[in-house]
C-alpha cells in the first residue's frame, strides 16, 4: 500500500526481494531454526513457555516482525521495533535480570546470514553491494533497538559473526528438546525435509555441533524445484511441505515478490 511516509526499506532493495518470497523465507526459517536451537541464551524463551509449547510459531513470529519492518513505512517500522523491545523488557522484568546484549545481536546476525545464504541457494550469488545492503538494513534495526557493540561495517560483521558462532553456540538439553518439538509439530516427513534443508545452509560450526553431514539429498531435488517453482507443480510441492497452521500466512508473502 502506498503511503506518504517513506518506507523503512527502499522499494527497490534486494532485502525486499529476499523477504518478499515465501521460498526464501522458508529457507531462512529452516536455517535459523538450527542455529537458534544451539544458542546459549535459548533458555530465555523457555522461561516464558512459549518456545517449547509452539516452537514453530515462536520462530515464525520473529520472522513476521522482520517482514513487517521491511515492508512498512518508517513510522510503522519504528513502532514495530519498539514493540519488540517492550516485549523483551517485560520478559526481563519477570525473570529479574537482563537478556544479554550478545543474544540480541545473535538473532540479528542470523537474519543477515540466512537472508544472504537462502537467496544465494535459491537464486544466484549476491554482489558485495547487495550483501552490504542486507547488513545495513538489519543494523538499522539493531540501532533502533539500542543494541550495543554493533559492527560498524560489513567486514567487521563477518569477523564478529564468526566470533559469535564460536562463543555463543553449544548443544544442550534445550537444543535436544527443541528438535524433539520440531519433530512433533512437523511430523516425520516435514521434519526430515527440515534437516536436509538445514544441511544446505548452516555454517560449519553449526553443522559440527548438530553432527550433520555435508551431504543433503535435497541438493539435486532443489535444482529441479528451482526450474518449476513458479509453475503449478512447484506451488503444489511447496503447499505439501508447508505445515497447515502456517501455510496461508507463508504463501501470502508472495504478494510482495517482484
Amino acid at each position: 500500500m502506498k503511503t506518504n511516509e517513506p518506507y523503512f526499506v527502499n522499494e527497490n532493495s534486494i532485502v525486499r526481494k529476499i523477504w518478499g518470497s515465501s521460498d526464501t523465507l522458508l529457507f531462512i526459517f529452516g536455517g535459523a531454526s538450527a542455529e537458534f536451537a544451539l544458542n546459549k541464551a535459548v533458555d530465555w524463551l523457555y522461561f516464558t513457555g512459549k518456545l517449547p509449547n509452539d516452537p514453530l510459531g515462536r520462530l515464525f513470529s520473529t520472522m513476521e516482525y522482520a517482514r513487517v519492518i521491511i515492508f512498512s513505512d518508517q513510522k510503522t517500522a519504528i513502532t514495530a521495533i519498539h514493540r519488540i523491545g517492550k516485549i523483551h523488557e517485560d520478559v526481563e522484568s519477570a525473570q529479574g535480570k537482563s537478556i544479554p546484549d550478545w543474544a540480541y545481536r545473535d538473532v540479528l546476525y542470523m537474519l543477515i546470514y540466512y537472508s544472504i545464504a537462502s537467496f544465494e541457494l535459491l537464486n544466484r550469488k549476491m554482489s558485495r553491494v547487495e550483501k552490504v545492503e542486507v547488513f545495513d538494513v538489519f543494523m538499522q534495526v539493531g540501532k533502533l533497538m539500542d543494541l550495543k557493540s554493533l559492527p560498524e561495517n560489513y567486514d567487521l560483521w563477518l569477523v564478529d559473526r564468526d566470533l559469535h558462532l564460536h562463543e555463543n553456540l553449544a548443544e544442550s538439553n534445550f537444543s535436544q528438546d527443541l528438535y524433539r518439538q520440531y519433530r512433533k509439530y512437523l511430523g516425520m516427513f516435514r521434519y526430515t525435509i527440515l534437516l536436509e534443508g538445514q544441511k544446505l545452509l548452516v555454517p560449519q560450526k553449526v553443522r559440527l555441533l548438530l553432527r550433520m553431514t555435508n551431504v543433503s539429498f535435497l541438493k539435486p531435488e532443489l535444482k529441479i524445484y528451482k526450474l518449476c517453482r513458479k509453475t503449478r507443480i512447484g506451488i503444489f510441492f511447496k503447499t505439501v511441505l508447508l505445515p497447515e497452521a502456517y501455510k496461508a500466512r507463508i504463501l501470502a508473502l508472495d504478494i510482495y515478490e517482484k
